[in-house]
């Protein structure tokens, strides 16, 4: 059986590395990028090839349709296509609505619902000519619930969770799942700009505290690999908090 590819966004750190390693375990060639930061994303490159399996490492922005379409043609050059799509790039913004600048909105946009677009609109083709193929996008707890002084970030979570139902009725005809993972409180460098006190308060309001990226990166995995009928699904891991 060949082996199969993923492509992971956002992956130098957190959350996506965590879900590109774990693809890697499973014998996966692993596609990974990020907009900045090149040596997190070379230490991780090196960290999947410890497993002996092949990585592409790409630094761009996938909110970008021309980086977008420059890493899809290393991918089909190096692997083919890819089998399984992991929207995971993102930023997020803490302040009010009011005080948030028109430049700040097309910007969280641009970063956390077009790079979803792109990705996808040139991930599809590939998985339609397959018969199969898997799409996980990583989305919030707050793109449900929503979320105070994080309006714009809430909006594109829900913006991702909206598409995420409408494609896999769209794909499910190819055979091809979409699903999203509402992530709640996950124990990564994106909360470190809290107080500890304010990081104190935060995990006595979540029933089971802060979760791991390796259970998202598990969680992942498993509807990249073994759910067939499930799709268009919104699939909290809060830790009981919404």
């Amino acid at each position: 059986m060949s082996r199969k590819t993923v492509l992971v966004t956002g992956a130098s750190r957190g959350i996506g590395k965590a879900i590109a390693i774990k693809f890697a375990r499973k014998g996966y060639n692993v596609v990974i990028s990020c907009i900045r930061n090149e040596d997190r994303l070379m230490q991780t490159k090196k960290e999947i090839e410890n497993y002996q399996v092949p990585c592409l490492a790409y630094m761009g922005d996938m909110g970008d349709m021309d980086c977008c379409k420059e890493l899809f043609a290393k991918i089909k050059k190096q692997f083919g296509g890819i089998d399984v799509l992991v929207n995971n790039a993102g930023v997020s913004y803490i302040g009010l609505l009011q005080d948030m600048s028109s430049e700040d909105w097309d910007k969280i946009l641009h970063m956390n619902l077009t790079s979803v677009f792109n990705c996808c609109k040139l991930a599809i083709p590939y998985m339609v000519h397959q018969k199969q193929g898997k799409i996980i996008n990583i989305s919030s707890v707050w793109g449900v619930a929503g979320a105070s002084c994080e309006a714009a970030y809430s909006a594109t979570k829900g913006g991702i969770n909206a598409l995420t139902r409408a494609l896999a009725k769209e794909l499910g005809p190819s055979n091809i799942q979409v699903n999203a993972i509402a992530c709640g409180a996950i124990d990564t460098e994106m909360n470190q700009w809290m107080e500890e006190d304010e990081l104190i308060a935060l995990v006595d309001e979540i029933p089971a505290g802060l979760g791991k990226a390796e259970e998202v990166a598990d969680l992942a995995y498993h509807l990249g690999y073994k759910e067939s009928y499930l799709t268009g699904q919104i699939i909290g891991l809060d830790g009981g908090w919404i």
